[in-house]
């Protein structure tokens, strides 16, 4: 059996130059390791070695037990420290071009109007995406059977309807004027939720900017002022604008400002529902009621107020003519901003 045992040892040391591979090292562990494997044999047939000789041998058989686990522990540890040292590219390529993003075409109006509105002298205030009810309607003097706040339009969080996501950035104008005494001057940018059907020019989720003015003496002449002066920076003196009489619960007079559409020139096209005009802001002198809740003596002061949908004005800016296009993640949009 010695003989046998040095023939093992032997073929161990013979093996270990070709192994270079995880398959040679387990084909080793295999032969040599196992229950089943050369070694094992060996000790198995211990039994039947004569007594006298068990010592001996089986001193010899315990060396070669060891040197055949030192030798696969040895290679197993030099292999998986080469494959670490190896990388896993191939460092002869080519580099790569980086690619960086851009801003949101949204985001870039958004930021375009309020550094308008800015150098015009106007603050800029936040509030919550979540509002209660008081601020988004009852503050605003919406009536309470007004169609705005059924459920058609308004996404409600609770089931006593108390809390929604806010259906226009007003609510941060009631949170302003409560805050603060005149005169107050300011734009509240935000994104807005309404519970419409989606189509070429509307979404279920959008942005808004709305202003606020309030001091004493301030005049529905300023409001046109301020609005048409924003306009032309926006869009370009040689723009074409008109104010329509409108509605709404929380300004009195109310009115819209229209523009010519650029998609069309004024001929008419699906996005300005073949008018020739495009509404771009609803505006008004604020509503006495809304200044007598916060606060607010109507016979002292008086303020206009204006929102602008910034979707819409994208639009005009892009030539986009599907106000979907701008959250469908194309790249074949998105990459041209």
């Amino acid at each position: 059996m010695l003989d046998e045992i040095k023939n093992i040892r032997t073929e161990i040391e013979k093996k270990i130059p070709n192994i270079k591979t995880a398959d040679d090292i387990e084909k080793f562990r295999l032969e040599f390791l196992v229950k089943k494997g050369s070694i094992q044999l060996l000790f198995d047939r211990l039994k039947d070695v004569p007594k006298e000789e068990k010592p001996l041998i089986g001193k010899e058989l315990n060396l070669l037990r060891n040197f055949a686990e030192e030798t696969y522990k040895s290679l197993k540890e030099k292999f998986e420290k080469e494959s670490q040292s190896v990388p896993d590219i191939d460092l002869t390529l080519p580099g790569r071009i980086g690619f960086t993003g851009s801003r949101h075409p949204v985001l870039l109006t958004m930021n375009e109007m309020v550094n308008i509105f800015v150098r015009l002298g106007f603050d800029v205030a936040e509030g919550p995406d979540i509002e209660d009810e008081y601020h988004n309607f009852d503050a605003l003097n919406f009536p309470p059977d007004h169609p705005a706040r059924d459920m058609q339009d308004t996404f409600f969080i609770e089931s006593d309807r108390k809390l929604l996501l806010r259906t226009h950035t007003s609510p941060v104008q009631i949170r302003v004027m409560k805050g603060m005494k005149p005169p107050i001057r300011c734009i509240m940018p935000g994104r807005v939720y309404r519970n419409e059907a989606i189509n070429a020019r509307s979404l279920a989720e959008f942005h808004q900017i709305e202003g606020l003015y309030v001091d004493k003496h301030v005049t529905l002449a300023e409001l046109k002022g301020t609005l048409i002066k924003f306009a032309k920076q926006m869009y370009g003196s040689n723009s074409k604008f008109r104010f329509r009489p409108s509605f709404f619960p929380f300004t009195e007079p109310s009115a819209e400002l229209d523009i010519s559409c650029f998609l069309c020139g004024g001929e008419g096209c699906r996005v300005c529902k073949h008018s020739g005009w495009l509404e771009i802001a609803g505006c008004g002198m604020v509503h006495p009621n809304v200044l007598k809740e916060c606060g607010i003596d109507p016979e002292v002061y008086s303020g206009y107020a204006f929102g602008f949908g910034i979707e819409r004005v994208t639009m005009l800016r892009t030539g986009i003519d599907d106000i979907r296009l701008l959250y469908e993640n194309d790249v074949r949009v998105l990459e041209q901003f």
